[in-house]
């Protein structure tokens, strides 16, 4: 049971504290609910370059980094489809330096010419090393290109090509961040050897005189039911010939969601798992094989990637994946193999959120999806879960209109 409490300032920014008296340290996380889903689809790859901006200076402050490691801190962020995340771990004695800086570059960001060409050149270089010089690299744009045919999860937090970001002007910029970087879209979780009260009047302090916004409203386009399986090859010179297949899920809020993410773990996680068991050792067609699952705030998508063996046929590897699946939903699972996996889910989750900086993350994540309190109550939901429960999920998820199937490589 993690103890946190909450404050909520009067303009919309929503504090979570935790105490933690085993170290010296705090963490201070601010989480913004804006993602690359929210982007233009004439200009995507906003939201993530809008993540390296905030790191380039304000009004006030040449750079933001010398300033927080000059007390003794430290700082990084990361965007996904949903959400922006920036964290500060710093000695807890300069709280208030972190809290400071935070809120200087929320209003008074400097987007001057020069940083945004050289954040620009930055992400271009990071997309082609990570997306276009890499073996598999483009495989996020090919299966959300694929699965999505009208959300904007269809293209990756990236982008979808380097001649858009190339195209980004500061107006775009500025309305971006003028529209989602709003003190009332933010949550914040400081976390470590800081009292609540302190932690309240600090946070007040810098953050309390600054104006929300209206509140956003979220009108993405419904992803249209899929109709039929999707296929298609993909050829790439890359070590090894690879299987991938989608399926439309759950959102990361339906009560669906627990049984989906378990149904992943009994395919996939460890070598006692269905695949590892009768595709690894149980035949000599792959190399390795699993399954995760896309916990997103619209219906995400549920992956299975696998990894053939030299000289395997694609297509008889694809019918013996098949035939594990049909397996699961034919003959369902048992009480043992979920609390199992249940088993190894909280173990998991315990050495997740051991940290205090951790612990911040994970707050706010729940915070911004259901209530903070969901980091306690979802164990719960996980011990709940019951094979009819399980072969409910499993009959829809794996239906044949369902999937999407990409082979990938030299002999695609």
């Amino acid at each position: 049971m993690i103890q946190f409490s909450t404050h909520q300032l009067s303009n919309g920014l929503r504090l979570i504290h935790h105490y933690d008296a085993t170290t010296s340290m705090v963490a201070v996380n601010l989480l913004y609910d804006v993602g690359s889903s929210d982007e233009n689809p004439a200009k995507t790859g906003l939201a993530h370059l809008m993540e390296h901006l905030m790191f380039s200076g304000t009004k006030h402050v040449s750079k933001y980094d010398d300033m927080l490691q000059r007390a003794g801190g430290d700082s990084n962020a990361w965007t996904n489809i949903d959400v922006t995340n920036y964290y500060d771990v710093l000695p807890a004695i300069n709280l208030e330096t972190a809290l400071w800086l935070e809120s200087e570059r929320l209003v008074n960001l400097n987007l001057t010419e020069e940083n945004i060409d050289v954040q620009k050149s930055v992400v271009i270089e990071e997309f082609k090393q990570r997306y276009l010089n890499q073996p598999y690299g483009d495989i996020l744009h090919l299966t959300h290109g694929q699965a999505f045919k009208l959300h904007p999860y269809r293209w990756p937090t990236i982008g979808l090509d380097i001649d858009t970001i190339q195209t980004f002007v500061r107006d775009d910029i500025k309305k971006f961040h003028d529209r989602f970087y709003q003190v009332n879209n933010l949550v914040m979780c400081v976390s470590g050897n800081v009292d609540f009260e302190t932690t309240v009047s600090l946070v007040e302090k810098w953050f309390g005189d600054i104006d929300g916004a209206p509140t956003l409203k979220r009108e993405l386009p419904e992803e249209p039911l899929q109709s039929g399986p999707r296929f298609m090859t993909h050829h790439s010179d890359v070590p090894s010939n690879m299987i991938f297949r989608t399926y439309h899920m759950c959102s990361r809020t339906s009560p669906d969601y627990q049984a989906t993410d378990l149904i992943s773990d009994i395919l996939g996680n460890g070598m006692s798992s269905r695949f590892y068991q009768q595709l690894i050792l149980g035949t000599d067609m792959f190399a390795d094989i699993d399954a995760s699952v896309l916990g997103s705030r619209d219906p995400g998508l549920f992956y299975v990637r696998a990894r053939l063996a030299n000289g395997v046929d694609f297509d008889k590897a694809n019918r013996a994946i098949d035939g594990v699946l049909q397996q699961l939903v034919d003959e369902g699972t048992t009480q043992h193999e979920i609390d199992k996996c249940v088993n190894k889910y909280l173990s998991n989750k315990l050495f997740e959120n051991v940290g205090y900086a951790e612990k911040a993350v994970s707050l706010c994540g729940h915070e911004l999806l259901w209530g903070a309190d969901g980091i306690n109550r979802e164990n719960e939901i996980y011990r709940s879960l019951t094979p009819s429960k399980i072969s409910e999920v499993t009959s829809r998820l794996f239906e044949a209109n369902n999937c999407s199937t990409i082979y990938y490589g030299p002999d695609a």
